[in-house]
Protein backbone atom coordinates (compact mmCIF):
# COMPACT_ATOMS: atom_id res chain seq x y z
CA UNK A 1 0.00 0.00 0.00
CA UNK A 2 2.85 2.43 0.99
CA UNK A 3 4.83 1.46 -1.59
CA UNK A 4 1.74 1.99 -4.39
CA UNK A 5 1.74 5.78 -2.93
CA UNK A 6 5.34 6.56 -3.30
CA UNK A 7 4.90 5.55 -6.72
CA UNK A 8 2.46 7.59 -7.65
CA UNK A 9 4.19 10.59 -5.55
CA UNK A 10 7.01 9.91 -7.83
CA UNK A 11 5.03 9.85 -10.69
CA UNK A 12 3.27 13.88 -9.30
CA UNK A 13 6.50 15.30 -8.74
CA UNK A 14 8.06 13.72 -12.10
CA UNK A 15 5.60 15.32 -14.12
CA UNK A 16 5.12 18.68 -12.57
CA UNK A 17 9.20 18.65 -12.68
CA UNK A 18 8.92 18.07 -16.45
CA UNK A 19 6.49 20.90 -17.16
CA UNK A 20 8.65 23.27 -14.75
CA UNK A 21 11.33 22.80 -16.50
CA UNK A 22 9.83 23.13 -19.76
CA UNK A 23 8.67 26.44 -18.92
CA UNK A 24 12.02 28.18 -18.23
CA UNK A 25 13.85 30.20 -20.30
CA UNK A 26 17.34 28.65 -21.67
CA UNK A 27 20.18 30.75 -19.62
CA UNK A 28 23.36 29.17 -21.53
CA UNK A 29 22.15 30.79 -24.86
CA UNK A 30 22.56 27.72 -25.99
CA UNK A 31 21.36 26.53 -29.59
CA UNK A 32 19.73 30.21 -30.05
CA UNK A 33 22.22 32.15 -29.00
CA UNK A 34 24.22 31.07 -32.12
CA UNK A 35 21.07 32.09 -35.05
CA UNK A 36 21.44 35.07 -33.41
CA UNK A 37 18.60 35.01 -30.85
CA UNK A 38 20.62 35.48 -28.30
CA UNK A 39 19.90 39.36 -27.32
CA UNK A 40 16.29 38.64 -26.98
CA UNK A 41 15.98 36.69 -24.06
CA UNK A 42 17.37 39.66 -22.12
CA UNK A 43 14.92 42.00 -23.19
CA UNK A 44 11.89 40.78 -21.09
CA UNK A 45 11.83 38.54 -18.22
CA UNK A 46 10.67 39.05 -15.05
CA UNK A 47 13.57 38.45 -12.33
CA UNK A 48 11.05 36.95 -9.60
CA UNK A 49 9.40 34.22 -12.39
CA UNK A 50 13.13 33.42 -12.72
CA UNK A 51 13.89 32.86 -9.18
CA UNK A 52 10.42 30.95 -8.96
CA UNK A 53 11.09 28.81 -11.50
CA UNK A 54 14.86 27.64 -9.96
CA UNK A 55 13.58 27.53 -6.80
CA UNK A 56 10.91 25.17 -7.78
CA UNK A 57 13.00 22.94 -10.01
CA UNK A 58 15.32 22.50 -7.15
CA UNK A 59 12.85 21.61 -4.57
CA UNK A 60 10.89 19.60 -6.89
CA UNK A 61 13.94 17.22 -7.70
CA UNK A 62 15.30 17.26 -3.95
CA UNK A 63 11.24 16.25 -3.57
CA UNK A 64 11.99 13.39 -6.23
CA UNK A 65 15.52 12.08 -4.63
CA UNK A 66 14.34 11.82 -1.30
CA UNK A 67 10.59 9.88 -2.37
CA UNK A 68 13.08 7.33 -4.60
CA UNK A 69 15.34 6.70 -1.79
CA UNK A 70 12.10 6.63 0.43
CA UNK A 71 10.58 4.08 -1.25
CA UNK A 72 13.11 1.62 -1.35
CA UNK A 73 12.45 1.27 2.43
CA UNK A 74 8.59 0.34 1.43
CA UNK A 75 9.76 -1.79 -1.17
CA UNK A 76 8.10 -5.54 -0.88
CA UNK A 77 10.57 -7.85 0.14
CA UNK A 78 10.58 -11.59 0.12
CA UNK A 79 11.44 -13.04 3.33
CA UNK A 80 14.33 -15.36 3.27
CA UNK A 81 13.27 -17.53 6.28
CA UNK A 82 10.54 -18.98 3.99
CA UNK A 83 12.71 -19.61 0.93
CA UNK A 84 15.17 -21.44 3.45
CA UNK A 85 12.35 -23.80 4.94
CA UNK A 86 11.29 -24.52 1.27
CA UNK A 87 15.12 -25.30 0.14
CA UNK A 88 15.35 -27.09 3.45
CA UNK A 89 12.06 -29.10 2.53
CA UNK A 90 13.04 -30.22 -1.13
CA UNK A 91 16.70 -31.29 0.18
CA UNK A 92 14.80 -33.72 2.83
CA UNK A 93 12.44 -34.63 0.64
CA UNK A 94 14.86 -35.59 -1.95
CA UNK A 95 14.83 -39.58 -3.16
CA UNK A 96 18.63 -40.50 -2.78
CA UNK A 97 19.22 -43.02 -6.52
CA UNK A 98 20.49 -46.01 -6.17
CA UNK A 99 23.54 -46.42 -8.45
CA UNK A 100 24.38 -50.20 -8.77
CA UNK A 101 27.88 -51.10 -8.49
CA UNK A 102 29.55 -52.93 -11.32
CA UNK A 103 32.42 -55.27 -9.95
CA UNK A 104 34.07 -55.14 -13.23
CA UNK A 105 34.13 -51.50 -13.09
CA UNK A 106 35.21 -51.25 -9.60
CA UNK A 107 38.16 -53.73 -10.97
CA UNK A 108 39.34 -52.05 -13.30
CA UNK A 109 39.64 -48.29 -11.73
CA UNK A 110 41.89 -50.49 -8.90
CA UNK A 111 44.06 -51.43 -10.97
CA UNK A 112 44.98 -48.61 -12.32
CA UNK A 113 45.27 -46.82 -9.01
CA UNK A 114 48.30 -49.64 -8.46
Amino acid sequence: MTFTLFLILIIIVALLLILIIMVQNPKGGGLSSSFGGGGTQSLGGVQNTTNFLDKSTWTLSIVLLALILLSNFAAPKKRTAEQGSEIKNTIENRETPATPVDSKTNTSLQDSVK
